[in-house]
């Protein structure tokens, strides 16, 4: 290069401005900078992230050459790495009136309204800078796309991404960027052609694996999942989120003897993760080696006792096991950290039912299903205990009302017309239990034991058979 001729490179140059400029800051004293010094010094502290220092000498550039644009345009992006896009706006809206084919211009015009929430005007600039200069296309697109990727604009930055591809096909991180785009808005189909497309060009990208991995799992096809998060694995043995999501999705998959070393070797590069023992400790409560379910529950707990989770796994096990004293004291715990937890109240009744505490049981499931009203489970055990303490004639008004506020959920339907049919009054049951047959007809196996077949009617009787429901 010309300039080592002289046994100065560039770099050096940006060195020793840089350094006059701390130095006079450090000094608290006034140097005279050309354009081009100040030109140095402010991309190096943009580059280096430093938004503050960047911001000082900008501002200084600025009172030394106020008619400079290259240095009026540096103080507008600083200001925009700040966030002050209004104030940008005033600077830029005058360099627009001095150099209006600066491309550069309106992509900062452009930055600046899209921080304000102007996406549209913020696309009017971007596509109006790629008017001006048709050499610099593939630099103008690359700008913009930072720009809507930083401000999270993904569903805008999806068709600059598209013609930046077409510019640079073998540039393939725009492929990438595309795909995560596409997973952004949630479009998981695109998302997973893209990241497989970018994957036969970079097969050993342990991101790429895991952010499919991601994707599968949402389109619920976990064995994919599992398979990317391999993948990933194999690149990357250190990515403890594709081992952590892996062991989630082998749990949820009922595989626990296969998600228990998962969650160990997790474990051992996360000791601390109060989440990964809690997991581990019902992996193996759901294979019956309740010792070491024990022993990880307390660990969680030891570790996080503000955690509900691992309070309710050992409620769990103590129920289970027969235990309904502990098991209350665990479910109490559970609840107290974490009164928004559908599963916890209804355990919590559950546990109350058999201890033979029916108001309290009656009041957790109610609880329950003021946070969900799906909660399909809470409905039929809720049946079956007002059925079996003979509380229907009570119950009905209360039912009714729920179901006013409610709306048509299929398990206080099957409850209503099981109810209207132990107190006679067939044309409601046969109204409430068709509609919850037309909602959700598979449920209807979860609510069989609290329709005797000798309390049915001809006309009850036929509709199921129609339906194959009995």
């Amino acid at each position: 290069m010309e300039e080592e001729k002289f046994g100065f490179s560039f770099e050096e140059e940006v060195r020793q401005a840089v350094q006059k400029f701390e130095r006079m800051r450090r000094n608290n004293e006034s140097y005279f900078f050309d354009v081009i010094e100040f030109e140095t010094i402010i991309d190096y502290y943009i580059d280096s992230n430093n938004s503050l220092k960047a911001f000082e000498a900008a501002t200084l550039a600025s009172r030394q050459h106020p008619h400079s644009v290259s240095i009026q345009l540096r103080k507008a992006r600083v200001l925009l790495d700040r966030g002050r896009a209004v104030e940008a706006l005033r600077i830029l809206k005058k360099l627009e009136n001095i150099e209006p084919g600066n491309h550069e211009i309106y992509i900062a015009k452009g930055t600046a309204l899209g921080i304000l929430g102007d996406i549209q005007g913020a696309k009017k600039m971007f596509d109006f800078s790629l008017t001006l200069d048709s050499d610099e296309i593939e630099n103008i697109l690359f700008s913009i796309t930072s720009v809507l990727q930083n401000l999270n604009y993904y569903e805008h930055l999806i068709p600059y991404l598209l013609k930046l591809i077409k510019k640079e096909p073998n540039f393939k991180a725009h492929i990438y960027d595309l795909a995560y785009a596409y997973e952004k808005i949630e479009d998981y189909e695109n998302s997973v052609i893209f990241y497989l497309k970018y994957l036969e060009e970079e097969p050993f990208s342990d991101s790429a694996w895991y952010n499919l991995g991601i994707i599968y799992n949402k389109i619920e096809m976990p064995e994919k999942a599992v398979e990317a998060y391999d993948y990933a694995l194999a690149i990357n043995s250190q990515n403890t989120f594709a081992l952590f999501n892996k062991g989630n999705i082998l749990s949820n998959l009922e595989r626990y003897s296969e998600a228990i070393p998962v969650y160990h070797e997790y474990l051992e590069n996360e000791p601390d993760s109060f989440e990964a023992m809690t997991y581990l400790a019902e992996s193996y409560e759901k294979t019956g080696e309740i010792i070491l379910a024990k022993k990880y529950y307390q660990d969680a707990i030891e570790l996080a006792p503000e955690f509900a989770d691992p309070w309710f796994g050992l409620g769990v096990i103590a129920f289970n096991y027969g235990n309904a004293d502990d098991s209350l004291i665990f479910f109490r715990k559970a609840v107290r950290l974490d009164d928004e937890n559908p599963e916890f109240w209804y355990l919590l009744g559950k546990a109350h039912y058999k201890k033979g505490e029916k108001k309290a049981a009656l009041r957790c499931f109610r609880e329950a299903l003021k946070l969900d009203a799906y909660y399909d489970e809470v409905w039929s055990d809720l049946g079956r205990i007002i059925l079996v303490e003979n509380l229907t004639q009570k119950a009905l008004p209360y039912l009714e009302h729920a179901y006013k506020v409610i709306g048509d959920v299929p398990g206080i339907n099957y409850l209503l017309a099981s109810f209207y049919i132990h107190t006679g009054i067939t044309d409601k049951a046969f109204r409430h239990l068709k509609l919850a047959v037309q909602m959700d007809k598979d449920l209807f196996s979860e609510f069989l034991d609290i329709f005797p077949p000798r309390l049915l009617s001809r006309k009850i009787k036929r509709f199921l058979e129609s339906y194959n429901l009995i």
